[in-house]
């Protein structure tokens, strides 16, 4: 995506709301405000004009990628600076308590968890929400046939990414809301006319209108103009079959689905089979190497991404960096271990045959023998984890006690300040990534849609309309390029029979294949998965976040396998350690690798229990979910600046969110 990450983008302020107006357009437009004939005459200002959209609907620089939602960063009075992580820590992936994980003595439209991502009514100065931004779209969309000059196939280019941009906003807002206002014209900026009172559609409307725009970008991009290579990374016909997919599969799941209609899983099945194929056609696919695909921009993985540059500062460019992988990293490395997975989330990832971990057995051993995708993810204590100027650095996070044994007392840790979970995120950190400038420099894209995806969306529906052989194949897909062992013919699926197995087997493959890319959050919701109240959890074997706390490792070292070790020197650094040479060149008898080494040392000098206190804050945290949170209510300054809306059930109105 390097040549739309504001690399050429013409500042529209600039370029296009400031120049020179038409007289009839300004008459026409005159309640639309600062807008230019000739962005449909000219291919500049085209482009220009929906390169200033995407600007608009992607994250700027300085973001973690690993926690980022759009909608979470709506979610605030001013537009654009909510906390992006409330999602992601809404979730088993991360720690942290937010607004809708906490406890409240009641469920209010005037309490914070009443999320602001809806927006606000869009006035004469509008600020970049979601409505602003489904305006920009209307404004083009509606005007085009009027006042185009341009050439059909490039104009089909154009409108292809306007239809995408608004199907995807409107799609972020349904999945919260449930049904929401329809806007499809560009409506007046003043104040209280009552054209503008547009209620509330159902969620089945708003769904059609998501996909009737995704089927217009789909047809017109497939009939477009071709992007040259200065335009990789735009948005392409497969993307918008793809997010067809993914909406649809959502409208099936039980959040929408409660009487689990096939005729959603058959409507979902056809949309992600389609996409499967579109993405085919065009030269996607499962990339072979896993571990490496975050940094290939536009790869074959790579279905719609989010664009970032390795521009530094002071060197004359708009800059718009990546900062997951310096917040990844571990403070000895030059980061700043801001993200904190958890135990919850490394238990889903299975054994390397693909059979199901057991987090009862012996922890010492939980690294051992398991799916490839867990050593690319995580990095723990013993991990090689290399960077440009330590290509051999070993990861040491262990703890032990400067006074006699005590779990609740004082402990000494290899890392400074203690790193909570004793877990790093490994996933999205390059192996030859530079510190300079704390590894924001490197460029590297996020991507939104990946093939991956395309792939479990077409498992979830086939299972959907009961074409269970097939499911098992596709999941079996992702399995196999992630380098599952295939021993028991099926990739660790064959002791799995029905329905209901198969959708709890894709449910865990997602969370051990996205984690943190932000799906969790949603495919929680969409499955009903925090609590067991709608029976879900039961039904898939699933363990309720509700009343859960997320934990992480301690790592205590040992004089021997019986004794903690207790001191003030580190018992294993350096060739004078006291106990024994974490960085040893010569190992003892019967040990010829560095991974024997590191078993080594765990069956004899470490000592692995869960951690539990010392994570949460506050420390007696548990996680809390209401059931209103399924479809979130309108807030009360918006309710009382547009009464004609309808409060949603639950949060003192009668709008049912999800028909």
């Amino acid at each position: 995506m390097k040549n739309i990450k504001l690399n050429k983008l013409i500042i529209l302020l600039t370029i296009v709301f400031l120049s020179s107006c038409s007289t009839d357009f300004i008459e026409e437009k005159k309640n639309y405000q600062k807008v230019d004939v000739e962005i449909y005459q000219y291919e500049s200002l085209a482009i220009s004009y929906v390169d200033y959209l995407y600007n608009l609907m992607l994250p700027s620089g300085s973001v973690n990628m690993a926690s980022w939602s759009k909608a979470a960063v709506d979610n605030s009075d001013v537009p654009g600076s909510g906390n992006s992580t409330i999602f992601a820590k809404a979730t088993d992936e991360v720690i942290g308590e937010v607004d809708i994980n906490r406890e409240w003595a009641e469920i209010s439209p005037l309490n914070d968890h009443c999320i602001k991502s809806l927006g606000a009514p869009v006035r004469t100065n509008p600020s970049n929400s979601s409505y602003t931004r489904i305006r920009y779209c209307n404004l083009y969309i509606n005007n085009v046939a009027k006042y185009s000059e341009l050439d059909k196939d490039f104009e089909n280019q154009i409108l292809g990414q306007l239809y995408f941009w608004r199907a995807y906003q409107y799609f972020d807002l349904v999945r919260l809301y449930g049904g929401i206002p329809i806007v499809l014209e560009e409506q007046p900026l003043t104040a209280d006319d009552p054209i503008n009172q547009t209620p509330r559609s159902s969620a089945a409307e708003v769904i059609d209108q998501i996909v009737s725009d995704l089927e217009m970008s789909q047809s017109l991009l497939e009939n477009a103009r071709p992007y040259t290579a200065e335009d990789a990374g735009r948005i392409t016909a497969a993307a918008a079959a793809a997010l067809k997919g993914r909406v649809l599969l959502t409208w099936a799941s039980p959040l929408f689905n409660r009487s689990d209609d096939q005729a959603r899983w058959q409507r979902a099945y056809d949309a992600n089979l389609d996409a499967y194929n579109v993405c085919l056609a065009n030269g996607k696919g499962l990339d072979p190497d896993w571990k490496n695909m975050w940094f290939n921009d536009n790869g074959m993985e790579s279905v719609f991404a989010f664009g970032f540059n390795n521009y530094a500062a002071n060197s004359g460019e708009i800059q718009k960096n990546n900062y997951t992988e310096y917040q990844t990293r571990s403070i000895p490395q030059g980061g700043n271990a801001g993200l904190v997975p958890t135990k919850n989330v490394m238990d889903a990832f299975p054994m390397a045959d693909g059979t199901p971990y057991d987090p009862n057995g012996n922890l010492n051993h939980f690294y051992r023998n398991r799916d490839p995708r867990f050593y690319y993810t995580f990095a723990y204590n013993g991990s090689i984890w290399p960077y440009k100027e330590s290509p051999n650095y070993k990861n040491w996070t262990y703890y032990w006690f400067p006074l006699a044994p005590n779990p609740q007392g004082p402990k000494i840790a290899t890392n400074t300040p203690f790193h909570v979970t004793g877990i790093y995120l490994r996933k999205f950190t390059n192996d030859v990534s530079t510190q300079t400038n704390s590894y924001r420099n490197n460029g590297d894209d996020y991507m939104e849609i990946r093939f991956a995806e395309v792939v479990l969306n077409l498992a979830e529906s086939s299972i959907g309309i009961n074409n269970l052989g097939d499911a098992k194949g596709y999941i079996g897909e992702v399995r196999e390029r992630a380098g599952i062992q295939n021993l028991d013919g099926q990739y660790g699926l064959s002791s799995l029979s029905t329905r209901d197995q198969l959708f709890a087997a894709v449910i865990n493959e997602r969370k051990v294949e996205f984690a943190y890319e932000n799906k969790r959050f949603f495919d929680l919701r969409r499955w009903m998965l925090f609590n067991d109240d709608f029976g879900t959890c039961t039904r898939l074997n699933q363990t309720p976040l509700e009343g859960s706390r997320r934990q992480g490792y301690y790592t205590f070292a040992k004089s021997d396998a019986s004794n903690y070790y207790v001191g003030i020197p580190d018992p294993f650094k350096g060739a004078s350690a006291p106990v024994i040479n974490r960085d040893a060149t010569t190992y003892p008898s019967g040990v010829t690798t560095y991974s024997e080494y590191v078993d080594y040392l765990y069956d004899n000098h470490f000592e692995v229990v869960v951690r539990d206190e010392g994570i949460e804050v506050p420390s007696d945290f548990t996680f809390n979910w209401y059931n209103e949170y399924y479809f979130f209510g309108i807030y009360q300054n918006l309710l009382d600046t547009a009464p004609y809306l309808q409060q949603t059930q639950g949060w003192g109105g009668s709008f049912v969110p999800y028909n």
